[in-house]
């Protein structure tokens, strides 16, 4: 009787906590305001990045610095196949798959040369890649301008179904969703279904030869595992990932550049998935959620509480939160090396050690 009553219990906080997701764009815009909604969709972007790298360096142990050149390969794709400045304007959701399949192939190319890197030597040269293709968008406007350099592409189409836009709304009679509450939900059931594939490569053949070349490339060999093919799969499946990421952004944004695409934004997406743990789905989704949200929660409370005790801002709020985040990564390592939350297999190893 208590097993069932535990058990009933336990259902009950699931349905609560999955209700109060599924809600989350109406109460929080109703008690926050429409800036937060924004953030929530923020929130389930990165997620869906850090699920991608997570592929490369939670379960296969490669260390990428460049994963956002995926990301600009995306975002890119997107604008210029559906915006004005190349007056095409094809269907969202015939790009999302174009965008995905570009960058996993800009993935295996970014994987041939680096199969005998590894640690320092592959984060350095993936870290080399992305700033390459990011110099790359920001001087591909001349001679021939198809990325308009630093100036970026505008006017990018927004989601649509048939004749309908995102950017129109959608009523149900005392409902109204605005663009940014469906962009929620799209972003939501693609976070789900990056989940589910996430957890079937997990518990897969290839998943389990990604985590044995990451425990240990020269057993693996031995043991018969083609490591090259699963090395380049892992960079083109995670690859995949940030180019769907990166073509939601651009629609989302409606506006594309290089500066959105810097060093510093594949470092994040790193810290989300050390941050929350490698290699734990739950964890990563943690990491990406505190990341995305903790710099907006400071930067709404720090000027307005330097302001009430010093009567000026002494700190710029944007060097305060880099250092409280650097000093966050400092304890994390030090006191929960697995990250916040890591998987069972990953904290019994660390608790040997």
């Amino acid at each position: 009787m208590k097993f069932n009553l535990m058990a009933l219990a336990q259902g009950r906080v699931r349905w609560f906590l999955l209700g109060l997701l599924l809600t989350a764009p109406f109460w929080m815009g109703a008690l926050l305001g429409p800036y937060w909604v924004r953030i929530l969709d923020y929130c389930l972007l990165y997620a869906i990045l850090a699920l991608g790298l997570n592929i490369v360096v939670g379960y296969a142990g490669l260390l990428d610095l460049g994963f956002i050149a995926f990301y600009a390969v995306g975002a890119y794709v997107f604008a210029l196949l559906a915006s004005p400045h190349w007056d095409l304007h094809w269907s969202p959701w015939l790009i999302l798959p174009i965008a995905a399949a570009i960058a996993a192939v800009v993935g295996a190319m970014l994987g041939a040369p680096t199969l005998r890197l590894r640690g320092d030597y592959l984060a350095i040269v993936t870290l080399g890649f992305g700033e390459i293709v990011r110099l790359f968008i920001n001087n591909l406007d001349r001679p021939i301008n198809i990325t308009n350099g630093p100036q970026g592409i505008s006017g990018i189409d927004t989601l649509s179904v048939g004749g309908w836009s995102f950017d129109q709304g959608l009523n149900f009679g005392v409902v109204n969703l605005v663009s940014a509450q469906l962009y929620f939900y799209v972003l939501l059931a693609l976070v789900i279904i990056a989940v589910v594939a996430c957890r079937r490569l997990e518990n897969s053949r290839i998943g389990r030869a990604w985590v044995a070349i990451r425990e240990d490339e020269v057993a693996a060999t031995a043991m018969g595992i083609n490591t090259r093919n699963m090395k380049l799969l892992a960079f083109a499946m995670g690859a995949s990932f940030g180019g769907v990421g990166g073509a939601l952004f651009a629609s989302f944004q409606g506006f594309v550049s290089p500066e959105s695409f810097t060093l510093m934004e594949s470092v994040m997406v790193l810290c989300m998935v050390v941050l929350g743990g490698m290699g734990h789905i739950p964890g990563v989704l943690l990491g990406a959620f505190l990341l995305t949200i903790t710099p907006e929660i400071l930067r709404e409370v720090i000027s307005p509480l330097q302001q009430q005790l010093f009567g000026h801002q002494v700190v710029d709020p944007e060097n305060l939160r880099m250092l409280l985040f650097g000093l966050s990564m400092i304890l994390v390592m030090l006191y929960r090396p697995g990250g916040l939350w890591p998987s069972a297999r990953r904290a019994q190893e660390l608790k040997h050690d």
